[in-house]
């Protein structure tokens, strides 16, 4: 049988074609989705506001019920009242006194005070009638509002993808961009691949779900361009899943810390935060863009962010209204001629509820404020000073809680604002880098700061008086106190064995004689050199001598007797070429043996004397005058200069200090001796050349003359 119903796809398709339909987002925007892009039509904004913040502080400290009636006091007006109070016609403009009347169980919480001569804030009950000598402190408030603020944080995941601005004491705003696509990745397995064909302008497919379950949130009623019949798209899905993890994070702020909060979800900072206060307390309001100037329509936009004060003053007066859509009517240039360029189009925008200012993750101090109205006022430097005390305190116990006892934040100057009368004077002075922040330090700035505003003018009576520190900057990190370096207890003792034998082996080695430094053959100066197979030995306690202490008979002088040669042409032996040396270690370096030049305990050995070049023919072999070795004639140069690198290194390496004179050449000999600078001195023919050659210079030659 067929039914008489029509056939309806479960797949929706586009009209006159068989393809499934597809999203009006792209793959582009889910990718600016992902890095929070201000400029995202899927973004999310949430804005989160503590209900009666300073009432529910005094609720949750004093233990009360939730719905115990309660006031805020300071001095003789009230600064909060609690949502059960609110039903007995209470608010923050009447007095003590009405607010008895109208609410006889009223529970009215003085706010906590300083007091002349504490050290810390705390509660009086008798505060309200001391409001000559005491000072209002909100510190109990501001510490609630850090563990709120971190509540939210160990909720919220780990940043980047955690962007969270605190707007002021009981208010944040959370962009949840990035946390939503991730689940949307994970939940909708279709959009988490790349886009086909690589196109990221390519529209997404239509989300599944036809039926959202908002649960309990207070949604706003769509534009009338728009139903519920509709199926959503992923804007829509980013708006539910938003709304998710702020009633998590709610529900978690009232489970960990038992305060209760109201909520606004949208695409923007400036309608989410009207959101938050559409339906008080302790609910949320989710604004969908298909539901933006609906919303609008009914609200002032003196209640727009950044739109009250002055600006929303002049508005108002300029087009005789204060209605969002009253003002929708007036078109841009008119806008642009009565508020200006920018400011005109920036009203025009935002009465459309188009805004793209970025949630800002920092929310450190800026400055900190201590002020004191006088009533009546104050007439001496001693009444002052007092006050300043109080100041001092107060912004102290603020910096101690931001860090500046570990240095981890710290401000860099101090203002000091004094009234009197009609006049305003204002001083300022830098806070000494170099020195730890105390209270002594403050207050003789402080007291400083004061004294300049009594020199240059007329101070009393003085009217109001404020204190404040600015200009704050993170402390330097990575750095260690002198006590990271130091071991203590039971760390200290397991190293004291260990420091004994590192001592032992430093003495042991202290006690042993100084190496002499091998010279690798390979390398140094005598690469430049060519090498004879010679016998060597290597003699290290005689490295460094300063002369020749060495007997006859010592090891040395065994190994390589001395021969002293008066122009002898006595030829050597292969056997006695055998144990000469390639590095002469048999004198210490620089050294050759002259008459009268050795130690009491050896004889004295004679002078070396070379005949001179013009009475003897060229020999066929010469006597080394250093190391005593003979050569033949064509091989002395090459061995003289040998010599005389060697002496050169020697020089280098342990200094001019430590060398003996060193060698010179005289011309018409081979004798010892030094130059006026103590360095080698070549005079005449060229070096360990036979005599009979020295004077000869070839053509086109000159004789060079070095040390003079």
């Amino acid at each position: 049988m067929s039914s008489s119903q029509p056939f309806l796809s479960s797949s929706p398709m586009a009209a006159g074609n068989g393809h499934r339909r597809k999203s009006r987002f792209t793959y582009k925007h889910l990718a600016q989705l992902a890095n929070s892009s201000t400029s995202c039509p899927l973004r999310v904004i949430a804005h989160i506001d503590l209900d009666a913040f300073y009432a529910q502080c005094e609720m949750v400290r004093l233990g009360l019920p939730e719905d115990q009636p309660l006031a805020v006091q300071q001095w003789q007006g009230l600064i909060a009242i609690n949502y059960p109070s609110r039903k007995f016609g209470l608010n923050r403009h009447i007095n003590i006194v009405e607010a008895k009347k109208l609410c006889p169980n009223l529970i009215m919480q003085h706010v906590a005070t300083w007091k002349e001569g504490d050290e810390k804030w705390a509660y009086h009950e008798d505060a309200f009638a001391h409001i000559g000598t005491h000072k209002v402190s909100l510190d109990p408030y501001r510490l609630e509002s850090r563990r709120i603020l971190a509540c939210i944080k160990d909720i919220l995941p780990a940043p980047p993808i955690q962007r969270v601005e605190k707007a002021s004491i009981d208010e944040v705003f959370l962009d949840l961009s990035a946390q939503i696509h991730s689940i949307l990745v994970e939940r909708y397995p279709e959009i988490s691949g790349p886009a086909p064909y690589d196109d990221p302008t390519e529209n997404l497919p239509c989300p599944p779900t036809t039926a959202l379950d908002w649960c309990t949130d207070a949604l706003v009623d769509l534009d009338n361009t728009e139903t519920e019949d509709d199926d959503p798209d992923w804007d829509d899905i980013t708006m539910l899943v938003g709304s998710e993890i702020v009633r998590s994070v709610r529900a978690s702020i009232r489970e960990r810390l038992k305060y209760t909060c109201s909520a606004g979800v949208a695409r923007n900072k400036m309608i989410a935060k009207l959101g938050s206060g559409y339906k008080k307390p302790n609910q949320q309001t989710v604004v969908r863009n298909r539901a933006v100037q609906q919303f609008l329509t009914g609200v002032k936009f003196t209640k727009i962010r950044n739109l009250g004060g002055k600006l929303g003053d002049q508005v108002t007066s300029t087009f005789a209204t204060d209605q969002v859509d009253e003002l929708l009517k007036v078109p841009v240039e008119q806008l642009k001629s009565k508020l200006g360029e920018d400011t005109g189009s920036w009203v025009y925008q935002i009465i459309r509820g188009e805004e793209r200012s970025e949630v800002n993750s920092r929310t450190q101090i800026k400055s900190m404020l201590s002020a004191k109205s006088f009533r009546p006022s104050i007439n001496t430097f001693e009444q002052a000073v007092r006050w300043l005390r109080i100041f001092v305190a107060d912004i102290f116990s603020r910096l101690v809680e931001e860090g500046v006892l570990e240095n981890k934040r710290r401000p860099k100057t101090m203002n000091l604002h004094h009234r009197q009368g009609g006049t305003m004077r204002s001083r300022q002075l830098p806070i000494p880098a170099g020195k730890a922040i105390d209270e002594g330090l403050l207050f003789d700035l402080s007291k400083n700061l004061l004294g300049q505003v009594i020199v240059d003018g007329r101070a009393w009576p003085c009217a109001n008086l404020s204190l404040s520190v600015g200009g704050f900057e993170d402390g330097p990190t990575g750095n260690r106190g002198i006590g990271g370096f130091l071991v203590r207890g039971d760390e200290a003792k397991a190293l004291k064995p260990r420091m004994r034998e590192e001592e032992h082996s430093i003495s042991d080695e202290a006690a042993k004689p100084d190496k002499r430094r091998k010279v690798d053959e390979g390398g140094g100066i005598q690469k430049f050199f060519a090498k004879r197979e010679l016998s060597r030995e290597e003699h290290d306690d005689d490295f460094g001598a300063t002369g020749v202490h060495q007997s006859s008979s010592s090891p040395r002088n065994r190994e390589f007797p001395l021969e002293i040669s008066h122009g002898s042409n006595q030829k050597h032996s292969p056997d006695h070429e055998a144990d000469l040396p390639k590095h002469v270690d048999t004198f210490p370096t620089g050294h050759a043996l002259i008459a009268g030049d050795a130690s009491s305990d050896s004889p004295a050995l004679p002078a070396v004397d070379v005949a001179s070049p013009t009475s003897t023919p060229e020999p066929a072999s010469l006597e080394c005058s250093h190391c005593s070795a003979v050569l033949p004639a064509s091989e002395m140069e090459q061995h003289e200069d040998w010599h005389l690198a060697k002496d050169l290194q020697a020089q280098s390496d342990h200094g001019s200090s430590t060398l003996a004179p060193a060698i010179s050449y005289e011309h018409g000999g081979s004798g010892l001796g030094t130059s006026k600078r103590g360095r080698p001195k070549k005079v005449g023919g060229r070096m360990g050349r036979a005599a009979n050659e020295r004077d000869q210079v070839e053509k086109g030659q000159k004789r060079l003359v070095f040390g003079r």
